[in-house]
């Protein structure tokens, strides 16, 4: 099967956005089986956007297209796919009542120029849009125009990924299922892993998987910055009993450095642990500047668990907010482990939570010294039993040293509270 995904917009090649609709929908499609052959970046020009779905009709089962479906001037996806196909243009009253529906409930005045998103290609399926304006398109090519024996299947999705992710999960999802009903099972699993390397996880599970990858799965990782994922593709009748078989393995090698599995993130692993747990926590960061605050209350539930954070990065703030003591900065420095000991201590004493992390470093690219490099961090984390303190060195750019100092804090708190689990 083909599939070919066409990402459109002139932003996406000035540089001005980074395109994020890449990897989630070869992640999803891939979780379903379907693997993309080719995608492109093109710009919102007439000719080239024409070219790019002339050529992919040519060769592809299956065609989504994302971006130029909203009101402005450059979004001309729709027009243009529906003259390459020659079909006419037809307005859509329902449409166009959702769009008025959208604007009365936010009180907003709608503009003339969202009209034109009610107009639809003759013989095309709307995809609602339950957060945005512009409605998504699904269109079956015959050969006839495609000069191949089979159907393709075309989908128009709209740029914004809050409006375009919702919209193929609840939608696209079960249109492709109908379309394309997989002959052969399929599994995909991916157990996430942090706190090491990509080559240490490779070293420490394929020789036992030696003889499951011989013949029967995929392997396969991706690493990224404080993290590593290791992935897992089987297809038959079998398929989920091979990938249970390396899953079971995998988890007996790395143990300890897996925190999720799929789309989980080490922040919604924290959170759920703390909310099975019923446990709460407080944060006192320096040098992260908030950005773990940010993360645990990225995830919903969140506000279960999370009693404050404190941003200290004055030595004064410090003392008069977490009761860091005047001699131990005077004496260690605001980047120290005695630092970040009382500063864990302290939010965790006055926030009254059974945990508490603390951060203190120093990110970059100035500030260092021989004796406490750029780069130099104490992370703590505070119990009622012990506070643990853990110094490292992420020679990164600043926001890089940010996240993997949060990352590397959530996992002391994650593994701290996995322990206590198994010891109760």
């Amino acid at each position: 099967m083909e599939i070919e995904i066409i990402n459109i917009g002139s932003e996406l090649m000035l540089g001005r956005v980074l395109n994020t609709h890449q990897q989630f929908l070869c992640s999803q499609l891939a979780n379903l089986g379907f693997v993309v052959n080719r995608q492109l970046a093109i710009s919102d020009e007439g000719l080239i956007i024409k070219n790019a779905i002339r050529e992919s009709l040519g060769r592809a089962d299956l065609i989504i297209t994302t971006g130029g479906l909203g009101p402005t001037s450059d979004d001309i996806t729709r027009d243009l796919i529906a003259e390459l196909l020659g079909r006419k243009l037809q307005f859509d009253p329902e449409v166009l009542a959702r769009i008025e529906t959208f604007f009365a409930q936010r009180k907003r005045r709608m503009p003339d120029s969202t009209k034109v998103q009610a107009l639809v290609p003759e013989g095309a399926q709307v995809l609602q849009n339950a957060n945005g304006t512009a409605p998504g398109l699904a269109m079956e090519i015959n050969p006839t125009v495609t000069d191949r024996r089979y159907k393709t299947l075309l989908v128009m999705l709209p740029g914004p990924p809050r409006e375009l992710r919702p919209m193929f999960l609840d939608q696209v999802v079960p249109l492709l299922a109908n379309h394309f009903p997989q002959q052969a099972k399929f599994v995909c699993r991916t157990l996430k892993t942090t706190g090491l390397g990509e080559s240490f996880v490779e070293e420490k599970i394929a020789g036992r998987l030696k003889e499951l990858t011989a013949q029967k799965i995929e392997l396969g990782y991706c690493a990224r910055v404080g993290e590593v994922d290791v992935r897992l593709v089987a297809r038959g009748a079998e398929a989920e009993i091979h990938v249970a078989q390396a899953e079971q393995i995998i988890c007996e090698c790395l143990d300890q450095y897996i925190f999720g599995n799929n789309d989980d993130s080490l922040e919604e692993t924290v959170v759920r642990l703390l909310v099975k747990q019923k446990q709460t926590l407080a944060l006192a960061e320096s040098c992260t500047g908030g950005f773990i605050a940010n993360r645990i209350t990225n995830v919903p539930g969140a506000s279960e668990i999370f009693i404050n954070g404190i941003v200290t990065y004055s030595n004064e703030s410090k003392q008069r907010l977490l009761g860091v003591r005047e001699e131990t900065l005077a004496q260690h420095g605001a980047v120290s482990e005695a630092t970040v000991r009382e500063m864990a201590e302290g939010a965790r004493q006055k926030s009254k939570t059974d945990f508490a992390l603390a951060v203190t470093g120093i990110a970059g690219p100035g500030g260092g010294t021989e004796e406490k490099p750029v780069g130099t961090v104490f992370i703590a984390l505070a119990t009622s039993e012990k506070t643990t303190v853990q110094h490292h060195v992420f020679q990164y750019d600043r926001e890089t040293f940010k996240f993997v100092t949060s990352q590397t804090a959530l996992d002391l708190l994650r593994r701290e509270m996995v322990d206590s689990s198994k010891r109760q």
